[in-house]
């Protein structure tokens, strides 16, 4: 049985089919690429995965079980980022993660100040994150692909504003990810040179 099972998923938008009748599996130890035009449903789809919107037809299955009869097991074993990067811009970078660490029940006492040394942020732990750049903020976000252990991740073009040191590191985190055999839904408009096969799935612009 696969982990994940989308199955006749259909999604409509101002009276416009984005797509329809949409269906994939994904077993540990897999990633797959959205790709497809700008309109074409890829945010969308990313949203229906971890239930902030609901499919117009169609179900979404986590183990065998209908993502929205779990009780939250579902939202509780994902990690998702979004176009919205959930960071308080009047907190600081620490601050931040002590409360998405409060959020998602993990320890909210753990020493924060390595990770954000990895992450590139030394230094600038204590500033408030409306004081940092764009990539910045989208480094602190990405730090809850450190500190929670789940088996699904969905990202939304996560490497947009990031240099190239993080985008190097967090491919290294994404790959290490599928190596521990956690499974990735991401869109991205950069190639995927990752050393395991990519699954690519293609959405059309439809009128």
């Amino acid at each position: 049985m696969s982990l994940l099972s989308v199955n006749n998923l259909s999604c409509i938008k101002r009276d416009r089919i984005l797509f329809e009748e949409l269906g994939f599996a994904m077993q540990p130890g897999e990633l797959l690429h959205v790709q497809g035009p700008n309109g074409a449903g890829k945010t969308s789809l990313l949203r229906l995965l971890v239930g902030l919107s609901l499919p117009d037809s169609g179900t979404i299955l986590w183990r065998g079980e209908d993502v929205r009869r779990t009780s939250g097991l579902y939202q509780s074993e994902l990690c998702y980022f979004g176009h919205k990067l959930g960071v308080n811009l009047a907190l600081s970078a620490i601050d931040n993660l002590r409360f998405w660490c409060r959020m998602q029940g993990l320890p909210a006492g753990q020493d924060l100040y390595p990770l954000l040394e990895i992450l590139g942020l030394v230094g600038l732990e204590e500033l408030p994150a409306g004081q940092l750049s764009a990539g910045q903020q989208r480094r602190i976000a990405l730090a809850r692909f450190w500190l929670k252990s789940c088996p699904l991740w969905v990202l939304d073009e996560p490497f947009t504003a990031l240099d190239r040191q993080a985008v190097k590191l967090l491919k290294s985190r994404l790959a290490a990810h599928l190596q521990n055999q956690g499974i990735i839904i991401m869109t991205s408009h950069q190639s995927l040179d990752f050393p395991m096969p990519v699954r690519e799935l293609h959405l059309e612009y439809r009128l």
